[in-house]
């Protein structure tokens, strides 16, 4: 397939597609601007006055765009201390790469720092190539801080939400946080006062600590909702920067499942085939449900480059094998996959297709607040979409009506 030939305004795509409710094999997506005019079997829909379809490969799947909650960089660029090009530069490799929405994740580091990087951040969302910042602390626990540089972290201080937003120009999406720290209640009110998700993690929470904060964050971001819609707090990387789960002390995953399986919170996973067995991905969907689980990749600066030594704000990683560990204690810091990788790793766990594919799409999308808007190949819908392989390769990618170049392979020097 040739797609980068086809007109940007119009066009539409012919072969298997992934719709919400069911796979169709013979099916049509359509596209005017930037977005979906018809997403159903191609017997219904009439091409008369189209330019001809871009026909995928045999055995191909056309899958939504796909978005991800999580993620520090790519292509040597740390969202935390890039400059606004290499900013630019990762975003634009990860959209190739599949991702065609991204939240631009910050770590634990001086406030000065992060405010400067909230403003980079800002400016680039406002052009449209991220959909604002997540920003991970660093409001978090000492004893769970993974990656984290422990030099830079606080005890919450609500102010600073205002302070990060009024740098951002707003664009504060999400903010990961400890719940058993003094000050944790009144920075999640905060947090949902200003319209910011709030996400539990990095913590040594107790099962009872986790379980009473989701609570409440849930009640109170339900009373600050409209009609018809309910935001829900979120988990930062399930089982990743938390205590482990013991039959006599649960901790906070315990909580946290709980919270998901009754719709109450949505759990990342980092489905990466490093942070998390195959059967632990399996069994968290098993129990939490499709609809409850995001997956996220937690990339980082060496996403789409080779093995060696890098930055995650503060810290110095070194990756070997295309895991990325930090260079004081060995412990994991970030991922080096993308999205899509990480919705193979867990196909290959015995996820099925299509819950790994509304887990990083329709999910995410979701906890965004845009549902309404992308995460779906459905009418009215932003134009986003992929055509990958029956092993999930990517052969094109859609974004916002035009196409992109596809990535570079990984591991491949970006210069």
């Amino acid at each position: 397939m040739n797609p980068t030939a086809r007109s940007r305004d119009r066009g539409w795509i012919r072969g298997a597609l992934l719709a919400p409710d069911e796979l169709i094999a013979d099916g049509a997506l359509a596209f005017e601007g930037d977005r979906i005019v018809y997403a159903g079997p191609a017997d219904g829909f009439d091409g008369r006055g189209w330019p001809d379809p871009v026909t995928a490969p045999e055995g191909a799947l056309i899958i939504p765009g796909l978005v991800d909650l999580h993620c520090h960089g790519a292509v040597g660029s740390d969202f935390t201390t890039a400059d606004a090009e290499g900013i630019r530069r990762a975003a634009a490799f990860l959209h190739a790469a599949g991702t065609t929405t991204l939240l631009a994740s910050t770590v634990s580091a001086p406030k000065d720092v992060l405010l400067a990087a909230a403003g980079r951040l800002g400016a680039v969302a406002r052009e449209g190539l991220i959909a604002g910042v997540h920003a991970e602390g660093p409001f978090l626990s000492a004893v769970r801080c993974g990656a984290q540089d422990p030099a830079s972290l606080l005890a919450p201080e609500p102010d600073f939400v205002d302070e990060f937003l009024a740098a951002s120009d707003g664009e504060l999406v999400t903010m990961t946080y400890a719940p058993e720290l003094p000050g944790a209640e009144d920075l999640v009110d905060r947090l949902i006062t200003r319209g910011v998700t709030p996400s539990l993690g990095h913590t040594d929470a107790s099962d009872s600590t986790a379980a009473a904060s989701l609570e409440s964050a849930r009640e109170e971001m339900e009373e600050a909702g409209f009609d018809g819609y309910a935001p829900r707090p979120t988990v930062t990387h399930l089982f990743n920067g938390m205590a482990p789960m013991h039959h006599r002390s649960p901790g906070p995953v315990a909580a946290c499942l709980r919270a998901a399986s009754r719709g109450d919170a949505v759990v990342e996973l980092i489905a990466d085939g490093v942070h998390l067995d195959p059967a632990m991905i399996r069994t968290v969907f098993d129990l939490a449900g499709p609809a409850n689980v995001a997956l996220v990749s937690d990339s980082m600066a060496a996403t789409g480059l080779g093995d060696g030594s890098y930055r995650l704000g503060p810290a110095d990683v070194v990756v070997s094998g295309g895991t990325a560990r930090l260079g004081t204690d060995g412990g994991l810091a970030g991922g080096t996959a993308t999205l899509l990788q990480c919705v193979r790793t867990a196909v290959d766990a015995g996820v099925p297709l299509a819950d790994a594919v509304q887990a990083a799409s329709a999910v995410p999308a979701d906890v965004l607040r845009l549902a309404d808007e992308l995460g779906a190949l459905r009418r009215g819908l932003r134009a986003d979409a992929l055509v990958v392989s029956p092993q999930l390769e990517l052969h094109a990618v859609l974004r916002s009506g035009a196409w992109l170049p596809l990535k570079k392979h990984l591991g491949e020097k970006l210069s």
